[in-house]
């Protein structure tokens, strides 16, 4: 079973990817962190995930900040982290997709992400 915490402060977007994601089959397990602050506090407290998949703008800790604090720790900085993000300019675009392992743009296709989530896993074995 492959194990996806999805960061997000909008719960909506934490149901619909798991709900998504855990239809197919029994494959996925997903856990939800309402933000950077809690994704930290469930990885310290050894729920660690095969892929964190974070939004890129939240109050608190962003996408950006968990990243850097993924990659200070030797214990999870070889998690993949994809960025779930609104912004359409491409710009902003590029800077995400080198920051990251990848990144999808809302709405998330459930079928899209796990293709991609699968990729990205593959390469990691």
């Amino acid at each position: 079973m492959k194990k996806i915490m999805v960061v997000d402060d909008i719960p909506d977007q934490i149901f619909t990817i798991k709900q998504g994601l855990e239809s197919f089959d029994d494959e996925y397990e997903v856990i939800g962190a309402s933000s950077g602050e809690q994704c930290i506090e469930l990885l310290n407290n050894g729920v660690v995930p095969n892929l964190i998949l974070s939004e890129t703008k939240m109050l608190g800790m962003n996408g950006r900040e968990l990243l850097n604090r993924l990659k200070e720790n030797p214990m999870w900085e070889e998690i993949p982290v994809f960025f779930l993000t609104a912004w359409e300019d491409k710009l902003t675009e590029n800077s995400i997709a080198r920051l990251g392992d990848d990144y999808i743009e809302k709405p998330v296709d459930a079928e899209e992400l796990k293709k991609r989530i699968d990729t990205v896993l593959e390469k990691e074995q």
